[in-house]
């Protein structure tokens, strides 16, 4: 059974793609805070070039003026330090009241996580967990663990907001401006780095999808 509404934004610029998501999560706490019955959505978009800061993130670890890189800055209210958002990357962000999965925030991201693994075992890429560090790793138990999804959320009432950014044919470069989710030691990765080849942007999509609508089932 399909868990949740797709909106398929395309190239989206930050803020604009926060407002849209806001919107859906403002309405949703207020849903459940008055005991109404509340949606869950997914939004999938690729961003123009930005820097997004988590809540409890270091703005040291951006290493340039912003202004001399063609790209934005925002602080936002996610979890997680740094990271970058581009074209070529597909950012997910699922609008999900936990209640209707009966599951908690850990269960919550550690699914989340399983979609991303699976998308990528599909597409012949094997990922996995680091300890100690968020998101999903290709080599996670070697000394060349190297980062291709970053998952930053927000959570109120139950409501989610934010979400995940997978590397598909991300240009890698911008990463070098700062230090990625605030880890010195470990590189970033894409899945068209790791094929040497280009990827089907709209099929990783459809896949992920396919992922997210096994993997959060509403609980009848």
């Amino acid at each position: 059974m399909q868990a949740h509404n797709l909106f398929y934004l395309k190239e989206t610029a930050y803020v604009d793609a926060l407002a849209f998501q806001e919107g859906l999560f403002n309405l949703a706490v207020k849903q459940k805070m008055a005991g109404e019955k509340t949606n869950d959505y997914l939004i999938f978009l690729q961003h123009t070039p930005v820097y997004t800061l988590g809540k409890s993130g270091n703005i040291n670890n951006l290493k340039v003026d912003v202004n001399e890189i063609g790209a934005e800055y925002y602080k936002t209210s996610r979890g997680g330090d740094i990271t970058y958002h581009g074209p070529g990357q597909l950012t997910g962000y699922p609008i999900f009241n936990l209640d209707n999965f009966q599951i908690g925030v850990r269960a919550y991201v550690e699914t989340m996580e399983r979609c991303i693994i699976e998308c990528l075992r599909f597409f012949g890429i094997e990922s996995g967990l680091l300890k100690g560090a968020s998101g999903v790793w290709v080599s996670p138990t070697t000394e060349n663990a190297r980062k291709i999804c970053a998952i930053g959320i927000k959570v109120s009432h139950g409501i989610c907001m934010h979400g995940f950014a997978l590397n598909i044919n991300t240009d890698l470069k911008y990463f070098e401006n700062i230090v990625p989710c605030g880890i010195e030691d470990k590189s970033v990765t894409s899945m068209e780095k790791e094929l040497g080849k280009m990827i089907d942007f709209e099929a990783v999509a459809e896949q992920l999808h396919d992922c997210f609508n096994r993997y959060f089932p509403v609980k009848q």
